[in-house]
């Protein structure tokens, strides 16, 4: 899977906008915490190349930068978690799970 990284706030408007045209996925990930590394893994057996027409993936390291993602959390009005997925639509969240609730199926039925 091809992730665009989220690293810098500035980001953060270029998602908004991108939403607008096709949702976007935020995978919030911690790469201390196996819980993390395991919804992860599960999200990326699932994934299929032909969701990219549907959805643009984008990866934040909440390790590395732990400030842009509670920006991320701040600016979408959803509390921070970790792991997290957050759905944004039209510069909104739309849908977001944490933990062992982050799944494929379901986030695919809200795309």
């Amino acid at each position: 899977m091809n992730w665009n990284k989220l690293t810098e706030a500035a980001q953060i408007d270029e998602i908004k906008a991108l939403s607008k045209e096709k949702p976007v996925l935020i995978f919030k990930h911690s790469t201390r915490c196996s819980i993390s590394s395991m919804s992860l893994d599960r999200l990326l057996r699932k994934w299929k190349d032909q969701d990219l027409e549907k959805v643009t993936p984008y990866f934040l390291d909440l390790i590395a930068y732990r400030q842009l993602s509670d920006q991320v959390a701040t600016e979408f009005k959803i509390p921070h978690e970790s792991p997290q997925v957050i759905l944004i639509q039209n510069a909104e969240a739309i849908y977001s799970n944490s933990h062992f609730g982050i799944s494929y199926g379901e986030l695919m039925e809200k795309v």
